[in-house]
């Protein structure tokens, strides 16, 4: 069995804006929602800014006391899962919920909890640690909180790649449902690590910017002056049904899943392979899952992480897959403007090539003035601009060498594609 995947709802809560909508437009007007960190006192921080997640109320979206027991990477997901839920329509009663499925991911889940809990241990004994301390903190809870909240009782887990984690959930989804284990998945990624302890850990490894007099512009993939990567928040979450399913129950499909690639580098612990050598094998396994040559693609979502190496690399693979099309293909790095949301980077971003896709819109690479000469394709350089768009590769690269590509495309109907 080989069925069709199709995108049926699709869920955010961004630095950016808290729905698809508001992520969508202000992607596409370059507007950065990086700023300094208001989360904790960054004064000892070499780093002091942030993309965060701002005005959000999440008793619209979870029971007052819960809100209280459950970390904040819970309530990001099962935010966005509530708008991606409800603009499928998958929870209505004509719904067999035993055959959808729940995948989450999430790079690091509970770290805030862990914090408060730790502080409680080592201050006033471990009589007073919470009892919701694990719940609170594991990974996978995401997904279990979402499987609970609409009574989805198919596959169900977390996926734990780093900054790959979000579309891997989604690539995991794809091929679940390709093989009939289940008809719908509620698939993405949730990330919420502004906090000391992350923050620490990430500035003794210099990976982080710390441009903190220019918070907006800090975040600039594959421009000369980059110089670490910019933290953010947030989720991602996408309803995935068979097509077969999708038009059983007269649902709206705003886009097609058609590959999935994935791949190791087998070569350092955050640094990616020499030449991309993992992300090729990734990005290749996906356009053969998707049956296209590289020259189809329009647009590409790179990871784009504005970290010297990752941009070089990326670029690089993009040309040794792409070969003399490679500088045709439109690129751009979103997360020039949300920054890197780690474990949900890779599902927003698939959110963000479904909407291009709809509106033919490139969104640019904002902050990109300085070209690095050994970053030499088309980056979309600060203003969107109007595109065709049928197909659009997404790129997810995560400390570990872990790689995900995901293809997308324009959904056509059963007799238009055949």
């Amino acid at each position: 069995m080989s069925r069709r995947v199709v995108i049926t709802g699709m869920g955010v809560v961004s630095p950016v804006g808290n729905s698809v909508d508001t992520l969508w437009k202000a992607l596409c007007a370059g507007q950065s929602g990086i700023d300094r960190i208001t989360a904790f006192d960054t004064a000892d921080y070499p780093s002091k800014i942030a993309g965060e997640v701002r005005n959000i109320d999440f008793g619209l979206f979870v029971d007052a006391k819960e809100v209280r027991r459950t970390d904040r990477a819970i309530l990001l997901g099962m935010a966005a899962a509530y708008e991606a839920v409800k603009q499928s329509g998958i929870d209505n009663a004509s719904t067999d919920l035993d055959q959808v499925g729940t995948i989450v991911g999430s790079g690091i889940g509970g770290l805030s909890t862990l914090e408060t809990e730790h502080t409680k241990l080592i201050e006033r004994g471990p009589s007073r640690v919470s009892p919701f301390l694990i719940p609170m903190m594991i990974p996978d809870m995401t997904a279990g909180r979402i499987s609970m909240q609409y009574g989805f009782k198919g596959p169900n887990y977390a996926v734990v790649s780093a900054c790959a984690s979000g579309a891997h959930a989604i690539g995991d989804a794809f091929m679940l449902i390709k093989c009939g284990m289940a008809d719908a998945i509620v698939a993405g990624g949730t990330e919420a690590v502004i906090t000391p302890t992350s923050f620490a850990g990430f500035c003794s490894m210099k990976a982080l910017s710390t441009r903190n007099d220019q918070p907006q512009k800090a975040s600039s993939p594959f421009d000369v002056k980059r110089d670490g990567f910019v933290m953010g928040e947030g989720a991602g979450i996408i309803v995935m049904e068979s097509l077969e399913h999708a038009l059983g129950r007269n649902a709206t499909i705003y886009g097609e899943l058609l590959g999935y690639g994935a791949s190791g580098d087998a070569h350092h612990l955050s640094a990616p392979a020499p030449e991309g050598a993992g992300a090729q094998i990734a990005m290749r396994m996906a356009l053969a899952s998707a049956g296209l040559k590289p020259s189809a693609i329009d647009y590409i979502n790179a990871h784009g992480t504005s970290t010297e190496l990752n941009d070089k690399f990326e670029t690089y693979a993009i040309r040794k897959v792409f070969g003399e099309t490679a500088s045709k293909v439109a690129i751009s790095s979103t997360k020039s403007m949300t920054g890197h949301l780690l474990g949900a980077s890779g599902a927003i971003e698939c959110i963000a090539s479904v909407m291009a896709i709809r509106d033919g819109c490139v969104p640019p690479t904002i902050n990109y003035e300085d070209p690095d000469p050994e970053c030499d394709l088309e980056y979309t350089p600060n203003a969107s601009r109007k595109k065709n768009i049928y197909y659009v590769m997404s790129n997810s690269f995560g400390f570990g060498g872990h790689n995900a590509c995901l293809i997308l495309g324009k959904y056509e109907t059963p007799q238009a594609a055949g």
